[in-house]
């Protein structure tokens, strides 16, 4: 069995990646590709991947596929100073406690924990539904806030209250609130991270105070975002702002359609992955104004190594 995860809320900081999760054209993984992934990443300095979340088909993924994902990313991202999350967010807190367990025992280094979906519940609900969870999780905790999809918006007060837990040492905070990283620096007083989950609006997150990003454009502009991060540590903040606006166009082209959709494809475009996704996602058909430019930029990012 794996030790006990000593990651803490200072370990959370700067780009950590949610990870595409790469499939051949009839659905299955391939885990050749997953495994040449990660070695990107590592080599781009990512801080952190994430194992099947949003941006890796976490419904739609069996539990036997998952684990094995799971073994390759703590295996691959040994001895390198990047971190395995794994993403075990379900409606049952039972469920989601017996993913932990066996996340803890491939070794991941800690779990992120979305909200409840589908089933609409109170703030005090989901307090509940967390610190049930915490007690008893062997591994910390990231909480993961993002209404847009589970219709459950859990609110700053609430998280607050959660981070006293000492088992719960961040948020993936993705609500669309242009208030609400204030809203969480001003509440919470205790070592706790607050990482955003909305690449857009990031830059402005850290200089609010946010400790980083949970992203999806560091799956194609790893070394890029993570720039970015560095530079707000440095206090460049007109250096962040530059290389920031330098990936707008980016940043719309990967909300042009469902997430994961656009970002997948931009990464069968170069080479990386096959062109598999699962229905009820589709794959991507349309045409997008000055990928040509930005396929270019990807394919530098790829010859770079830390």
């Amino acid at each position: 069995m794996n030790e006990m995860s000593n990651l803490s809320a200072k370990d959370l900081y700067g780009c950590m990646t949610a990870l595409v999760t790469p499939m051949a054209d009839d659905g299955s993984i391939n885990y050749h590709q997953w495994r040449n992934l990660l070695q990107w990443q590592i080599q781009s300095g990512i801080k952190a991947v994430v194992v099947a979340g949003t941006t890796g088909e976490s419904a739609l993924l069996k539990k036997n596929e998952f684990k094995q994902l799971l073994k390759i990313a703590v295996e691959t991202c040994q001895d390198s100073g990047t971190k395995v999350i794994a993403q075990t967010g379900h409606i049952e807190a039972d469920k989601v406690i017996e993913s932990n367990q066996w996340s803890h025992e491939i070794g991941a280094h800690a779990v992120l924990v979305v909200t409840p979906y589908y089933i609409r519940t109170t703030q005090l609900g989901l307090e509940k539904h967390f610190t049930k969870i915490a007690e008893n999780s062997q591994l910390p905790m990231l909480l993961y806030n993002v209404p847009s999809r589970t219709q459950n918006d859990m609110s700053a007060a609430t998280t607050a209250r959660l981070a006293t837990h000492e088992n719960i040492i961040g948020i993936k905070e993705a609500s669309a609130e242009k208030q609400r990283i204030n809203e969480l620096v001003t509440l919470i007083k205790q070592d706790f991270a607050i990482m955003s989950g909305n690449d857009d609006t990031f830059l402005c997150s850290m200089q609010q105070g946010a400790t980083g990003i949970i992203s999806v454009a560091s799956n194609v502009r790893p070394h890029a975002i993570t720039q970015i991060c560095n530079f707000v540590a440095l206090g460049d903040i007109n250096s962040a702002n530059k290389l920031n606006s330098s990936l707008d166009t980016l940043y719309k082209m990967l909300s042009y359609q469902p997430n994961p959709i656009p970002v997948k494809y931009m990464l069968q475009q170069i080479g990386l992955i096959s062109s598999g996704i699962r229905m009820p996602l589709d794959w991507f058909e349309g045409k997008l104004e000055g990928i040509q430019h930005e396929l270019q930029e990807i394919k530098k990012e790829l010859n770079f190594k830390i």
